[in-house]
């Protein structure tokens, strides 16, 4: 497609974008009119919104628009999938300035479509208007299936922790492209394109999960909100966390411990769950952890005792750790 989004103007953008799409059965009514219709077959809808802003979350020579496509889309699904749910619908709300080049969102629009495509979801409208900045909003829908959600208020003491997913790759994929690399390739990518196990979220809630969350702002962060609004302790067992060959070496040539992008490093959404003692898990989870009392050690611990090191991701912070 040639051209700017100035010249393509806003019904021809849309039109361009809304041709791209795909639906599915839980789409009643799609994009087009003044709101989509999405099947709630449980009655309750699982919602959760989040923005992407050029510059703070992404930059366009180290991803291309069907990447950051795809990282939206999946960052906000894997929280539908975090409660329990089934990742049902998406809504895009698009800052664009008039210069862009008309490929780029048509190229954001196929990767969100793609994305949604893999967790069995699809884009049902959205907005799109001019802008300084490129900003991606997205929403993100869900449903239940008749199973209660998974909220990360739930853990009990003597539960295990246990993850399901890549942890660390897409830190260690953002320290490979601060300094100008593009390789290893499958650690650059993770950081364009996280890949949630969104069928994990179900199947969790399927087998008793108590808490759950997805790590999206690095695995202590995220395990200290459930141990927070859990009103626990958590404590994580270093040598249970596997970490590549790759990852370390990628550590030894830059000078950071892979340890500390595999529990502060954010955006894998990988899913972090605790269940009962008791529940025997399927292979792809992995036990990291156990539920404790509350004491005077902060929420969450490592191998029993407080993590100095700065890490995890905070939106009002400096800089991504």
């Amino acid at each position: 497609m040639k051209g700017t989004v100035g010249e393509l103007g806003e019904f021809g953008l849309i039109r361009e974008l809304t041709s791209r799409l795909t639906t599915t059965p839980a789409v009643r009514v799609g994009p087009g009119d003044d709101a989509a219709v999405v099947a709630a077959p449980d009655r309750r809808v699982v919602a959760s919104t989040d923005i992407l802003l050029e510059g703070r979350h992404f930059r366009r020579d180290w991803s291309t628009a069907y990447d950051v496509g795809r990282k939206a889309a999946a960052q906000n699904l894997a929280d539908i999938a975090a409660m329990g749910a089934v990742p049902t619908a998406l809504l895009l709300g698009l800052v664009v300035p008039a210069e862009l080049p008309a490929t780029w969102p048509s190229e954001l629009m196929d990767g969100l479509r793609d994305e949604c495509q893999v967790a069995g979801a699809a884009v049902v409208g959205g907005d799109v208007v001019r802008g300084e900045t490129i900003t991606v909003s997205i929403t993100a829908l869900g449903d239940l299936r008749n199973h209660e959600p998974v909220t990360r208020a739930g853990a009990q003491p003597g539960d295990v922790v246990a993850v399901t997913g890549w942890l660390g790759w897409s830190a260690a994929g953002f320290a490979v492209l601060s300094r100008g690399f593009r390789s290893p390739r499958a650690f650059v990518e993770a950081h364009r394109r996280p890949e949630p196990p969104y069928h994990a979220g179900p199947a969790a809630a399927g087998l008793g999960a108590t808490s759950m969350t997805d790590v999206s702002d690095g695995l202590i962060a995220d395990l200290g909100h459930i141990a927070e609004a859990s009103k626990v302790r958590i404590d994580i067992r270093s040598g249970d966390i596997d970490i590549p060959s790759q990852m370390n070496d990628i550590g030894q040539a830059v000078g950071v411990d892979p340890i500390q992008w595999v529990l502060t490093g954010g955006e894998d959404h990988a899913i972090v769950a605790t269940f009962p003692p008791d529940v025997k898990l399927p292979a792809r989870w992995k036990v990291i952890g156990e539920v404790l009392n509350p004491s005077a050690l902060p929420r969450v611990t490592v191998d029993g005792a407080p993590w100095t090191r700065k890490g995890g991701w905070d939106h009002f912070g400096d800089i991504e750790s």
